[in-house]
Order: structure tokens, then C-alpha cells, then sequence
């Protein structure tokens, strides 16, 4: 526990003198790189891990100019209508793109039947992905902890879960509908209740957990470019 410790206040360390932009801090873990380490950053920003964990550490150089990417790509996906836009990291540590989309705006109560709005923003987020064809995609879904009508709590969760993969399916589907690659999005995940954003004791709370998450990650073939220094 200790050693991790350590590593986690040397990474910390190394992201604050890198800077606040991702290609300063794609530097910072590239340096750092590996498999390991990008699963505890992944921890700490509260993320599911994404993509797979390459062979070894990812070069400095190969990091920054992922960071620079990952930073356009953050850019346009902040003009998209009714999303909101984090920066996470991957499961090698690399920048990553977190899009989340409520629930509420998506689908109607205890439905996976994407709404006109959805469909909307969703349009306009299709664009996004298609310009940026070299990175990979996951879709996750979540729903609150409210209990469905003459259902047990395990019935509700087992339901809860299967509303989550439904509206995530949802959501992968439509994006196929408007031309984004099935090869593209590698993986489409509901999660039920699992990994809460927010107290599901208030219905404000419930409300933020009702909602769908995509990740935009670096491909393998991105890593590549990255490595060769061909990263556009």
C-alpha cells in the first residue's frame, strides 16, 4: 500500500509540473507509461478502465502527441449540444475523452427508445467520432437504484442492469444508423447501479446517475502513429 502511495504521489507530482494541458501531461505519463500505472490513474479518475493495455510503457514523445490529439478532440466535442465533456485516462495512462449524455435528455422513464433531442445531439456527435476515426470507442450505460413496481431489490438491479445494456445498445446503434464504423466502437456495456456519479438519496443525485457514457480512447493504431511520430 506504501509503494503505491509513492507512485501515486510521484505521478500527481508529475502531472502539476507538466502543466494543465494534455499535451504536457501525455508527456508526464508517457514518461511514466505501462500497463500498471495507467490502471491506477484510471482508478483515481473514477473511470472505468478503457481499451486494452499495450505490450509496454508508452514513450514520452508518443505521449505527448497523443495529449495534443485527444486535446482537438476534446474541442469538438464540447460543441456538441447537451453533452459534457471530461478528460480521463486510458488503461495504458494515455488522454482519453469522457462524453456524457443524461439520461433525461436521452430517453424517457424506465425506456430505451432514444428521444428526438437525443437523436439531435447524437447526430451531431457522429461527426465528432467519424473525424476521428483513429480512436476507439466505448459506450456505457447506468441507471439510479430506484426499485421497480412489485420487484425485489435483487429483481430491480437485475431489471436496472438490463435497462443500462439496452440504453447503451441504444446508443451504439443509432451512431452505426448515421455512418460511424462497428469497428470503431469496441465495446457497448451497461453497468445497472454500478459506479454512482452522484447520491442517489436525492432525486438530483438519481437524475445524474440516470445517464450514458462514451469514451473516446487511443487506438492501437493511434499508439502506433504515435510511437513513428505521424500523429496528426
Amino acid at each position: 500500500m506504501k509503494k503505491l502511495k509513492v507512485v501515486i504521489l510521484t505521478l500527481c507530482a508529475g502531472i502539476v509540473m507538466a502543466g494543465c494541458s494534455n499535451t504536457a501531461k501525455g508527456t508526464a505519463i508517457g514518461a511514466a507509461g505501462g500497463a500498471v500505472l495507467g490502471a491506477v490513474v484510471g482508478k483515481l479518475a473514477g473511470n472505468t478502465a478503457i481499451g486494452a493495455a499495450v505490450g509496454g510503457a508508452v514513450g514520452a514523445g508518443a505521449g505527448a502527441l497523443i495529449g495534443k490529439k485527444m486535446d482537438k478532440v476534446k474541442a469538438q466535442a464540447q460543441a456538441v449540444q447537451n453533452a459534457q465533456v471530461e478528460e480521463v485516462k486510458d488503461a495504458n495512462g494515455l488522454d482519453a475523452v469522457k462524453v456524457t449524455f443524461d439520461s433525461g435528455i436521452l430517453f424517457t422513464t424506465g425506456s430505451a427508445t432514444l428521444s428526438q433531442t437525443a437523436k439531435n445531439s447524437l447526430t451531431s456527435f457522429a461527426s465528432v467520432l467519424k473525424q476521428n476515426a483513429d480512436c476507439d470507442v466505448a459506450v456505457q450505460g447506468y441507471t439510479d437504484n430506484a426499485g421497480w413496481k412489485n420487484s425485489t431489490a435483487e429483481q430491480s438491479a437485475q431489471k436496472n442492469l438490463d435497462l443500462s445494456q439496452q440504453r447503451a445498445q441504444a446508443v451504439t446503434s443509432y451512431l452505426q444508423s448515421l455512418g460511424v464504423s462497428a469497428n470503431q466502437i469496441r465495446s457497448t456495456t451497461g453497468f445497472g447501479e454500478a459506479n454512482p456519479v452522484a447520491d442517489n438519496a436525492t432525486a438530483a443525485g438519481k437524475a445524474q446517475n440516470r445517464r450514458v457514457e462514451v469514451y473516446m480512447y487511443a487506438s492501437q493504431a493511434m499508439i502506433q502513429a504515435a510511437q513513428n511520430g505521424t500523429l496528426q
